[in-house]
């Protein structure tokens, strides 16, 4: 009678377990091709919808993120399905389709997906008042200091006509103020983005109404997170190696 082999039960889970690990490096490796993947993630807001109350109530922002910034998201991703843009960032989308009418769509929406994720990072808690550091020496020098750039932040706000964004940006190694309007961005334009305010009516209408002025300002003086503003200008520095 021919004699049957004992099997160890521990191979026998220790080869299940190979086996499923080999599927599941199977599976992430397909993911990570960038074959039907999404270019754009919701990013989850650093802090919680009602911890920049009273400068944004927890109403604003619940629209502001769950609406706005989540419908962005969800139309550049469904805009850019296809090889046109597979395995590129939305960064390069931006850059690729800025200025082309044909594909205004795409623009439009990426952009505004990635000036929202980036609003929300230059907003923290008990922000605010003047930057310390490098940030506040180059302010100091591009604009005679910060209650000039204050100023000149605040007139760019009033002034943009209509929907649109302010920014304070990096342009060849000196800050600017600059305004866009609608989902215009600094990326478009060759411009390095430090911090921005979002002037669209949907921002601040339902605390400030059609004080937009007073909404800039609070921002400034209760909310603008210039660390997160800080780190972005640092990575911008040329290299010392």
């Amino acid at each position: 009678m021919a004699t049957i082999p004992v099997i160890n039960p521990r191979l026998i889970v220790h080869s299940s377990v190979l086996a499923a690990c080999a599927l599941a490096a199977l599976f992430l490796l397909q993911c990570g091709s960038g074959v039907g993947s999404a270019i754009f993630v919701m990013e989850p807001l650093p802090y919680s919808q009602d911890a920049l109350a009273p400068a944004i109530s927890a109403d604003t922002m619940g629209f502001h993120y769950n609406k706005h910034y989540a419908g962005y998201v969800k139309k550049a991703n469904e805009l850019t399905k296809g090889i046109g843009f597979s395995g590129r960032s939305a960064e390069a989308v931006i850059q690729m389709t800025a200025g082309d009418a044909s594909k205004a769509a795409v623009f439009n929406n990426a952009a505004q997906a990635w000036n929202h994720a980036y609003f929300f990072k230059c907003l923290k808690p008990g922000g605010g008042g003047a930057p310390e550091g490098l940030l506040a020496e180059m302010i100091d020098e591009s604009f005679g200091g910060f209650t000039d750039f204050k100023k000149l932040f605040i007139t760019a706000a009033k002034d943009q006509f209509g929907s649109g964004w302010v920014w304070l940006v990096l342009d060849e190694g000196k800050l600017a103020v600059v305004t866009g309007a609608n989902a215009d961005t600094p990326l478009a334009h060759g411009l390095i983005p430090l911090f921005t305010v979002d002037v669209w009516e949907h921002a601040y209408y339902l605390d400030y109404q059609n004080r937009r002025v007073d909404f800039v300002k609070s921002v400034l003086d209760n909310l603008a997170n210039w660390d997160f503003v800080a780190d972005q200008l640092e990575k911008a520095q040329p290299s010392k190696e």
